[in-house]
């Protein structure tokens, strides 16, 4: 693996993919229309501030999870676990990461972006990594709010978190990413329930056995259905992204109720795959109902008014 790869690996850039994409969301549902010059060139900086702090997040939990990586099957080609990097050269590479992320966003973006931005990166990085999951097997619940953050980031790079509705909108999409990360967390800790244990990580599926993990995972999942018609009552949205919400909603139900008595050992895997097509598509529903619902209004006469 070259040297550019290492480091790159240590973004987690999967990962950190899906997180910037919802930021990306985020910013755009912030802006009445397509983004204006200005506009435009605010947000590819918070972009890239977003995207920078998120990938330093990464790298420093790669540095601190490296004991538990190395037991991990999934985990022990990290460049870290086999020794192609060492921390101090993480390190280095993260906390620069951290340094020009926050110079973009307190210099060409704004402050509460930067705070905001600055408060998830040690949200995941340090509380998440070095405390909760270690100590709970409520991990990722708690730890959640920081994974969930990248909408509000992204909202708050283009608004500064001025406009009277900003702060209730943007929460509905964290509140959405919060009631997802269990469901699609857990399932990927059904599976890879061994490796956990092996790592002494207190996963639900460890603590409380499989059976248990899979009735929680079926009430977040019935929790998420109703968390994503807020937007429609909040009116951020319309029938478009509706209607898509619940036909998602539906899928995610039935991959959540199979679970209960899966097919074979690998369907825990085969609905963290859709929660990931899920959250992707949610949101792209989302936008496209942000710039189709002011033609669509008209033409019906419907309108959603903020409650």
């Amino acid at each position: 693996m070259s040297v550019i790869r290492q480091y790159w690996s240590l973004t987690k850039p999967r990962v950190v993919a899906l997180i910037v994409f919802t930021a990306l969301v985020g910013m755009l549902l912030a802006i009445d229309g397509m983004p204006d010059a200005q506009q435009a060139t605010q947000g590819a900086l918070g972009f890239l501030g977003i995207w920078l702090a998120a990938a330093s997040a990464a790298a420093i939990n790669q540095i601190l999870d490296a004991r538990i990586d190395a037991k991990m099957a999934r985990t022990s080609w990290r460049p870290l676990v086999v020794g192609d990097l060492k921390p101090w050269q993480a390190l280095v590479f993260a906390l620069v990461l951290a340094a020009i992320s926050m110079t973009v966003l307190v210099v060409w973006v704004n402050p509460i972006t930067a705070v905001l931005t600055f408060a998830s990166l040690i949200g995941y990085a340090v509380v998440y990594t070095v405390f909760l999951k270690r100590a709970t097997p409520q991990n990722i619940v708690i730890g959640g709010i920081a994974g969930a953050a990248p909408p509000l980031l992204g909202w708050a790079s283009v608004t500064g978190m001025t406009g009277e509705w900003d702060w209730a909108h943007a929460l509905l999409l964290v509140l959405i990413i919060f009631v997802w990360t269990p469901p699609h967390f857990w399932a990927l800790a059904i599976f890879r329930r061994e490796d956990y244990a092996r790592a002494l990580v207190p996963m639900l599926p460890v603590t409380h056995g499989v059976t248990y993990t899979r009735w929680q995972i079926l009430f977040y999942t019935v929790l998420l259905v109703e968390v994503t018609v807020l937007p429609v009552i909040f009116g951020m949205s319309g029938l478009f992204y509706l209607g898509g919400a619940l036909v998602l909603g539906a899928v995610f139900l039935w991959y959540a109720w199979r679970l209960l008595d899966p097919p074979d050992d690998f369907f825990p895997m085969r609905v963290f795959n859709y929660s990931i097509v899920y959250l992707m598509a949610l949101f792209a529903f989302l936008l496209a109902d942000h710039w189709l619902m002011p033609l669509l209004q008209p033409a019906t006469g419907l309108e959603f008014v903020p409650v």
